[in-house]
């Protein structure tokens, strides 16, 4: 009997492929309520996604006290690029003014996701961004949402510049030297010291950036721990609110989608109040400061509009840190690196060099009598080193190492 062999073929069932979900929430506030709200939506989206067998759960992404209307959000941003990556197939959110409150942001967004398959549900709307009738709806929707946005932003307006009115200061959340408590205004004693030594040393005719380095060398920080810049003292040297009075509505948010703050040329009214708060300042130290901010501020306009006749503006470079070297005229002119001038010696050791000896190797260098702005066409640049070797890189390639018969007082 012959024998019959049948070959048997094994059945796989494949199981259906679940969809990777995941989840978007936001609150736009950073109080306590909002932040519990915020939990309260992270445990809600992961219960609903992990209880769908359908469903592979991938996440939930947050973000923390960001308007919807801003750009930057973190979490958002790691959420599309995980879409991206292939890692998510469809996105939950409460509502469209959740996701974004821009029609032209949301529009975008949901179309580039359209574009990679990633569904996006609208929770309120009950309305899916892959569906048929999805983008005329949130096209509708969301332009709503953009005008309820700008609706809140002008009643905000509204209220702030209603207190401007009334010489009440608004959203003023901090300040060196006072500490800012819901909304009660009291000088910090310890920062008050600082901030009465900076005025003091700057009517007794020490500079902006000699305070910030004396304030480094001791050790002392800004509010959040930053350095002292001469920008930052010249800032506080402007500020009247040190001296008890508030010059109100001193910027403005240009627009409800960017939230840009605009400094106030005339565009709106604005208010001065006298004894809102307590002052550190007397008006007489004050009053002194700013009419030798205005005298400095003169002088380096008036140095500002010549330095187009230095010829070696620009052209001079630190081989140690690669900031330019600048002009500074004092018992002879010199010419220095700009962060030893700003931030002293401790940044940058650079040293300096006369005009005297520039102009003297310059003409060497080119086989010439006369120093103008003409130099620039054959120089690229001029590299002094730490140890005071003078390099000058031509426009043509070549590199000529400049040697001094000065004296050692002209590079120092």
């Amino acid at each position: 009997m012959q024998r019959i062999v049948r070959k048997l073929s094994r059945n796989i069932i494949e199981l259906p492929k679940r969809k990777q979900v995941a989840a978007y929430a936001r609150v736009s506030s950073g109080k306590d309520a909002m932040l519990h709200s915020l939990s309260a939506q992270v445990s809600y989206y992961s219960k609903l996604i992990q209880s769908n067998p359908e469903w592979e759960y991938a996440g939930v992404y947050t973000d923390e006290a960001v308007t919807g209307t801003k750009g930057s959000r973190p979490g958002l941003n790691r959420l599309l690029a995980d879409c991206r990556a292939g890692k998510i197939d469809m996105i939950i959110t409460k509502s469209i003014s959740r996701f974004a409150r821009n029609t032209v942001t949301m529009l975008e967004v949901v179309r580039k996701l359209k574009s990679i398959n990633v569904d996006v549900y609208f929770e309120k709307e009950n309305i899916h961004s892959m569906s048929e009738e999805g983008e005329l709806m949130l096209t509708l929707l969301s332009s709503f949402a953009q005008e309820e946005s700008l609706s809140v932003s002008e009643n905000c307006k509204w209220r702030i510049r209603d207190k401007f009115k009334k010489g009440e200061p608004a959203n003023w959340n901090f300040m060196f030297g006072y500490n800012i408590v819901c909304g009660k205004i009291s000088v910090n004693e310890t920062e008050a010291k600082i901030v009465k030594y900076i005025f003091e040393e700057y009517v007794n005719g020490v500079g902006t950036t000699q305070i910030a380095h004396r304030l480094k060398n001791m050790g002392i920080k800004t509010r959040f721990n930053g350095e002292w810049t001469p920008k930052k003292i010249e800032h506080m040297l402007n500020n009247e609110k040190y001296t008890g009075n508030s010059l109100l509505q001193k910027k403005f948010v240009a627009d409800h989608l960017t939230k840009k703050l605009v400094y106030n040329k005339g565009q709106l009214p604005r208010y001065y109040a006298e004894g809102t708060h307590p002052g550190i300042i007397d008006m007489e130290t004050f009053n002194k400061a700013q009419r030798i901010l205005k005298k400095n501020y003169e002088k380096m306009r008036h140095k500002t509009s010549t330095t187009s006749r230095y010829a070696f503006s620009g052209l001079i470079k630190c081989e140690n840190c690669g900031k330019s070297y600048r002009r500074k005229v004092e018992k002879s002119i010199f010419w220095r690196c700009a962060t030893y001038l700003t931030k002293g010696k401790n940044e940058c050791a650079s040293g300096s060099i006369t005009e005297d000896l520039l102009i003297s190797l310059t003409k060497s260098v080119l086989k010439t009598d006369k120093i103008d702005d003409s130099i620039r066409e054959n120089i690229q640049k001029i590299i002094i080193s730490k140890t005071g070797k003078i390099k000058f890189l031509m426009h043509d390639g070549t590199e000529i190492e400049a040697k001094s018969r000065s004296k050692r007082r002209d590079l120092k």
